[in-house]
């Protein structure tokens, strides 16, 4: 009886995972993606900031307190907790322990109740915690991608990562919106599941504790079967002296990663566009179009449905052509459609062509609107593969004896200068008392960080 067949070696020469295992692995975009598409985004956080606060302009300035403390704190902790998890070998462990604070501080949500002032603190606390811990566990899951993964395989099985995850939130809106927000609204013929009191907002609090269900369902098969590195023998409290001193050591000599370096400065810059369009660019369509959250609510669906699709296509690019020509690709995607959002008027196209105008009472019936949802659409296909590419790219670029403290640097990259980009739309639109100062803004940090990519070389650094 002949031996069986030895298993690939991952993308660092170790032992790859099995199949099984890769893609357990990618199951964990698709258990996180409904917190941050559906509680994060689209439903929970704008009842938070009206309904629940009560009154709008001071639920909005809460609610952008509670996301700079997230944003700030993820990207102070992210490049420690990475060199952390270095020091002591296994990922999984820190995934856990992260996992079950995510999963108490997102239950806690459900005690959102309208009107209920002494709750504002403790439950806006539990939405900052929830979102740190979520953030932070994606920097482990990161880490894990070059240990389960033959070289060959990064950027597919990134792919397949951001993709199913993309439609896990999509099938997690249609759920959301069957079951809770359509009946509660009277539009379909049913009660909300449950029993739930739409007079409390109960089909709306009910979000989140159902998404952490979600979460703990199926991130169980990372957990079950995807291996870890092994863990270093070690206490807590060595584990985060070692990981700290060396996370500064890193930082003392980054100029020896110059080329490293170079990746996550443009990453950070084109990043920054990225997002921006996916927070300003409704705001775009609302101002300009007058579209309602219905017709929003559409036009969210139609971008995911490309946005994983285009993320599919990309790992597949990736592993293709490489991570870098596909992230070509993707940004000036990106590029082309911020460009033709900007250049729609209300009655007219591509910035002085005249069109049919926008009809309010009439959504999506007008040439600016159609040229809106392709912009869209073209949007969505970039975005998928503009992350998918940039992760697996890390994973070729970092040290192999410091990827979760690269991945954490990464991360970092990806949130250290989260706030100059919203404050330069917002001091443009002040000046301008246009909407598209905000299309402008996006624009040139596509370009610039488009810009800052090509001198990023594909190789792997040597530990320092």
């Amino acid at each position: 009886m002949s031996a069986p067949a030895s298993r690939e070696r991952n993308a660092l020469g170790g032992e790859a995972a099995s199949p099984l295992g890769q893609y357990a692995w990618a199951m964990f975009d698709w258990a996180n993606q409904p917190y941050f598409t559906i509680v994060a985004s689209l439903i929970f956080a704008p009842y938070l900031a009206t309904t629940f606060v009560g009154e709008a302009s001071r639920g909005q300035t809460i609610l952008s307190l509670a996301y700079g403390t997230v944003g700030l704190v993820a990207a102070l902790a992210s490049p420690v907790a990475g060199a952390i998890a270095d020091a002591s070998g296994a990922r999984k462990p820190w995934m856990l322990a992260l996992s079950v604070v995510f999963f108490l501080a997102a239950c806690g949500h459900w005690f959102a109740v309208p009107g209920a002032e002494d709750r504002i603190l403790p439950v806006m606390a539990s939405f900052v915690v929830a979102n740190i811990a979520l953030e932070m566990t994606v920097v482990f899951n990161n880490a894990m991608l070059p240990t389960i993964a033959p070289a060959s395989r990064l950027g597919t099985l990134s792919g397949i990562g951001y993709g199913i995850g993309y439609v896990g939130g999509l099938a997690a809106l249609v759920l959301v919106l069957l079951a809770f927000s359509l009946p509660a609204d009277g539009v379909l013929p049913w009660k909300p599941i449950f029993g739930l009191d739409p007079a409390a907002y109960e089909h709306v609090r009910i979000i989140p504790p159902l998404s952490v269900v979600w979460y703990a369902v199926f991130v169980a098969p990372l957990f079950l079967f995807t291996p870890d590195v092994p863990a270093i023998r070690t206490t807590i409290g060595k584990a985060v002296r070692e990981g700290a001193a060396r996370l500064l050591a890193t930082g003392r000599k980054l100029n020896r990663y110059g080329n490293v370096a170079r990746f996550l400065i443009a990453r950070m810059i084109f990043t920054e566009g990225l997002n921006a369009i996916f927070v300003f660019g409704p705001v775009y369509a609302a101002g300009l179009f007058g579209w309602k959250a219905s017709t929003l609510n559409i036009f969210g669906l139609v971008v995911l449905v490309f946005w994983a699709l285009g993320a599919f296509v990309g790992g597949i690019l990736d592993d293709r052509l490489g991570a870098k020509p596909t992230l070509y690709l993707a940004v000036g995607a990106l590029i082309a459609g911020a460009l033709l959002g900007v250049s729609l008027d209300r009655d007219a196209v591509f910035f002085f062509i005249p069109a049919q105008a926008v009809d309010a009472a009439r959504p999506l019936a007008s040439p600016p609107e159609w040229l809106y949802l392709l912009a869209g659409v073209v949007m969505g296909l970039g975005a998928g593969p503009a992350q998918s590419a940039t992760r697996s790219l890390m994973g070729r670029l970092a040290p192999a004896e410091m990827m979760t403290e690269f991945y954490g640097l990464y991360a970092l990259s990806g949130k250290a200068a989260s706030w100059v980009l919203p404050l330069v739309i917002a001091g443009l639109t002040s000046l301008t008392g246009s909407l598209r100062a905000s299309f402008v803004a996006i624009l040139c940090a596509l370009v610039i960080g488009l810009v800052a990519l090509v001198p990023v070389r594909v190789e792997r650094a040597s530990a320092a």
